[in-house]
């Protein structure tokens, strides 16, 4: 399938690395100028610098902003005021004693992983639907269907996301924006790798903590191992698409089985 988004700007939030850096390297390649985000501008920087080398003569808008404010949004739309696709992928995430959890890390975890992609999506959907042309994507997490118990709080937040996504699609009906939320499932990062060695023997090769993991924690996997990044990455591209144009209000899987469903 070819793909081509030239002439399309994108915002993908939190995207410095992880599955943020690999949504935004696939979509350049499609040809769309991509606004990197982080909070760090040094960060930011290098990771615009490390996405030219991996995709050279692509378009990339350095955009250091925390978009968990109102003014950090506010700022995000004076830079980059035409949005055409915004990829809500920010997110924190950590296992807790969810009988330890304080009211404000409930907070943190609804303001950083909702509410941010709540704000940024009223700043630049009425300008997609004006134009009659938008994707606008969140990406949520097998934890908002299966909730595991030691993250309850990132389970709820990403849970939310796919209410938020539902929501939002019937808002832009009939418009040309299409809203969708991604289902991403265990995937291979390095903030993973942290989670990983929390839960299980930090002596060990990765690998082997990977498989450990796996069979542990997430014995459900038919893929039997973490995805990597850019396997997510294909899906929101193709969501990012023209042939996708009749897949809007859905909560697409990139589990690898995860979910034990045979719903999308």
């Amino acid at each position: 399938m070819q793909i081509d988004l030239k002439g399309r700007t994108a915002l993908v939030t939190g995207s410095t690395q992880g599955i943020g850096a690999a949504i935004a390297a696939g979509l350049a390649r499609a040809g769309v100028r991509v606004g990197v985000n982080g909070r760090n501008p040094e960060r930011v920087e290098r990771s615009v610098a490390e996405l030219d080398q991996e995709v050279p003569g692509a378009s990339w808008v350095p955009v250091p902003v925390d978009v968990t404010t109102q003014e950090g949004a506010d700022r995000v739309a004076e830079m980059l005021p035409d949005v055409d696709i915004l990829i809500n992928n920010l997110g924190v995430f950590g296992a807790a004693d969810p009988l330890e959890i304080s009211d404000e890390e409930w907070r943190r975890y609804f303001e950083v992983n909702v509410l941010s992609a709540v704000r940024l999506t009223r700043l630049f959907l009425p300008g997609m639907t004006e134009r009659g042309w938008g994707r606008v994507q969140y990406i949520a997490s097998d934890s908002a269907i299966v909730t595991p118990a030691e993250m309850i709080h990132y389970g709820m937040s990403k849970t939310a996301l796919l209410a938020v996504s539902r929501g939002f699609a019937k808002q832009a009906a009939g418009t040309g924006v299409t809203v969708n939320s991604v289902i991403a499932g265990p995937t291979h990062t390095g903030g993973v790798e942290d989670f990983v060695y929390e839960l299980v023997d930090r002596g060990v090769p990765w690998d082997e903590a990977q498989r450990a993991f796996m069979r542990e924690h997430r014995p459900q996997s038919l893929l039997q191992r973490l995805i990597e990044p850019e396997e997510i990455a294909h899906m929101v591209v193709y969501l990012s698409s023209d042939q996708a144009s009749a897949t809007t209000g859905g909560a697409l899987r990139v589990d690898g089985g995860y979910v034990d469903s045979i719903l999308p």
